[in-house]
């Protein structure tokens, strides 16, 4: 019975020799290398939850060189399956395969790994097997794959502008929305995406009361917006303020408080690179990035581009400030990062993280009416000083 739960599993040693083996596999803090003594023919590698494990089953190979354990492996396994050898290496950290491929004769195939949340571990465990061919061998057969790339839209219509013509516009974005649920709580399913919807609203209204501003929403509903075209509806209506609200996430549950992120090419620390990483993600739907334009180094060193990120920065810290005494914050709440949703170049803008989902005490009160007015009061508080500085300043 046990040597048969082995082979359903894939794992009995001494199955009938193929054309290669294993030779060597070295593992270090950001790849995997495998060596085989002949050239292979096929190769895919998969994660598995509950525990976390990596596995990679190569065609045509036997099990044979050694493993030491390095980086976020804590164990390797060999074993034979039907038509090749399984490789399985247990993790310490969580971790999934960025990329892969085999170099030019066919014999070495390296794997590229990036550390993960659990989110993101879970997700990568239900998206199936990443496979690798040797493509440049002779008797490899070449495949191209062809996407279709969607025609040119048109400019979103402009949402509508209310409050007095006279003050200045702030707009305000929900980010998220649509096919894009953002960040969700594991526990009670609690989706990004409605949360900054509600947040968006609730500043919305007290800007409006204060009469001091007019506002614009970028999203009015459940909807999915490029991160360029949001700055790009901004921009068409001459806004004066940019707000772009979202909430954090992270594995560790006891992460707690807000932040508010302006731009920079280089992040301020390894959160805030983290966080770039993931929104700017967000544009990529099944593959194809949409929302790629030029690069913005040139406008990095123009005077406008540099006197518009000193005003966001400026703003960051006004807000933190207001919203210290009300909503529960970071104590290095003015953060730096690379963020698309804030390349407009002549438009002061801010992202702000109004607190952790993933941490319950964080999510319920994101998700609270009354939560909902201190998040909206420290934005007013702020939006009014600052446009009291500007106005002074003229």
């Amino acid at each position: 019975m046990f040597a048969a739960l082995l082979l359903l599993l894939g794992l009995l040693p001494g199955a009938p020799a193929l054309a290669a083996t294993v030779a060597a596999v070295e593992i270090g803090d950001a790849r995997i290398v495998i060596r085989f003594d002949e050239a292979v023919a096929k190769a895919a590698a998969f994660v598995l939850d509950k525990p976390q494990r990596l596995a990679v089953d190569i065609d045509g190979v036997t099990p044979g060189g050694l493993a030491e354990p390095g980086g976020p492996v804590a164990r390797v396994r060999q074993g034979a399956r039907s038509g090749g050898a399984r490789i399985v290496f247990d993790l310490a950290d969580p971790a999934i395969v960025a990329q892969g491929a085999f170099d030019s004769s066919g014999r070495v195939l390296t794997l590229a790994l990036k550390p993960a949340d659990a989110r993101a571990f879970t997700a990568a465990s239900l998206a199936g097997p990443l496979e690798f061919w040797p493509f440049n061998r002779g008797a490899s057969k070449r495949y191209k794959l062809s996407i279709p790339v969607p025609p040119p839209t048109r400019a979103l219509p402009l949402p509508k502008v209310e409050g007095d013509d006279t003050r200045p516009l702030v707009v305000i974005d929900a980010g998220h929305g649509g096919v894009d649920p953002g960040a969700i709580n594991r526990e009670t399913g609690l989706r990004e995406k409605d949360v900054t919807l509600k947040i968006a609203k609730a500043i919305r209204d007290q800007l409006l009361a204060s009469g001091r501003v007019r506002v614009a929403l970028t999203r009015n509903d459940d909807r999915y917006i490029l991160h360029r075209e949001r700055f790009g509806v901004a921009r068409r209506l001459k806004a004066d303020l940019f707000i772009s609200i979202h909430c954090d996430s992270t594995g560790a549950e006891d992460a707690s408080g807000a932040t508010a992120y302006t731009l920079s090419e280089v992040a301020s620390d390894k959160e805030a690179a983290r966080l770039a990483a993931r929104e700017n993600r967000a544009d990529v739907i099944a593959g194809v990035d949409l929302g790629e334009a030029t690069d913005v180094s040139s406008l990095l060193i123009d005077l406008t581009q540099r006197e518009t990120m000193n005003a966001s920065a400026s703003f960051a810290r006004l807000l933190g400030r207001e919203a210290r005494p009300l909503i529960p914050t970071k104590a290095n709440f003015h953060r730096m990062a690379s963020l698309l949703v804030l390349k407009a170049p002549d438009l002061p803008s801010i992202l702000f993280e109004t607190g952790y989902i993933s941490n319950p005490a964080d999510a319920a009160f994101l998700d609270s009416p009354e939560g909902r007015e201190k998040i909206a009061e420290s934005v007013r508080r702020a939006v009014e000083v600052h446009f009291a500085r500007r106005m002074a300043a003229r």
